[in-house]
């Protein structure tokens, strides 16, 4: 998602892009093996010669990270270290997509100077992958986000699933937690951010967040205010009750305020602009 929505607002700016897939291809993808540069199937990075290397790649299912932590470390840690060193090969700006899931989830609203302390494996996973970067990449940038949603070829997201089922007016009954608070961010935002600071040789560490704070329960009730109806029951729980395999941080979510202080003029969108956007396609 990140990295289709990417590709699509950096070549509409007048840049020259490939993207590449591993698991999933699509039309405007070209195969890339991130875990092996000698595949004969790989995109010839080397001719291509980048100036940046956006990594977006990772296992991100993570409960099952939590239950197969080996896995986890070959796609979200060792695919990082690849990357970065093909990076650096070609000279090029190193840039990674995190989470706000290096954190613990006990303050909440994260800003960059925070001390990190990541819960599960996938967290820890993912530190390790900054971690790298930042001591092996002098040109880099980190990029933290949480609760992605947008246009995306499959619509795997939380919003545009619900949305999508909601639509159908099929009975539905959620149970979520309503403990678990994040700073939801559309991908198209994520993009055009990111460009922002390529664009301005910009290196380190951001946040990119919207105006939203949001637990689940609030975020689905959000998308029942569009697309809700009679046979949609909501019901809150706790992230103790659902007792998942991987801890999560409660708390989450971050704070842009470094971004936006470099930007005064950059507009996050936010969960209703999507939303209503989605409604009037649904009339048209």
């Amino acid at each position: 998602m990140v990295g289709g929505n990417c590709l699509k607002h950096f070549r509409e700016q007048g840049h020259d892009c490939v993207g590449t897939h591993f698991s999933f291809e699509t039309p405007d993808t070209v195969f890339y093996n991130t875990l092996e540069t000698s595949d004969p199937n790989n995109f010839d990075v080397d001719s291509f010669a980048p100036e940046a290397i956006i990594h977006c790649g990772a296992l991100t299912w993570v409960d099952y990270c939590e239950e197969h932590p080996d896995e986890s470390y070959l796609k979200t840690v060792k695919s990082t270290q690849i990357a970065s060193e093909l990076a650096n090969k070609h000279g090029a700006k190193m840039i990674y997509l995190s989470t706000d899931y290096v954190f613990d989830g006990a303050k909440g609203f994260y800003s960059e100077e925070d001390q990190t302390n990541p819960l599960s494996v996938y967290g820890k996973h993912k530190l390790q992958a900054e971690q790298f970067i930042e001591s092996n990449n002098d040109n880099h940038l980190i990029c933290r986000i949480t609760n992605v949603y947008g246009n995306e070829i499959r619509g795997k997201n939380f919003i545009a699933r619900l949305s999508a089922n909601m639509r159908k007016g099929d009975a539905m009954e959620l149970t979520l937690p309503v403990d678990q608070y994040a700073t939801p961010v559309n991908a198209w935002d994520v993009a055009r951010a990111v460009l922002k600071l390529v664009e301005g040789n910009h290196n380190g560490m951001y946040h990119f967040a919207s105006t939203d704070y949001l637990n689940r329960v609030q975020l689905a009730e959000r998308v029942a205010h569009y697309f809700g109806h009679d046979n949609l029951q909501i019901r809150a729980t706790t992230t103790a009750e659902i007792n998942p395999p991987a801890e999560r941080p409660l708390m989450g979510g971050m704070s842009p305020r470094k971004f936006n202080d470099l930007f005064p003029d950059f507009r996050w969108t936010n969960v209703d602009d999507y939303l209503s956007e989605l409604s009037q396609s649904d009339k048209k």
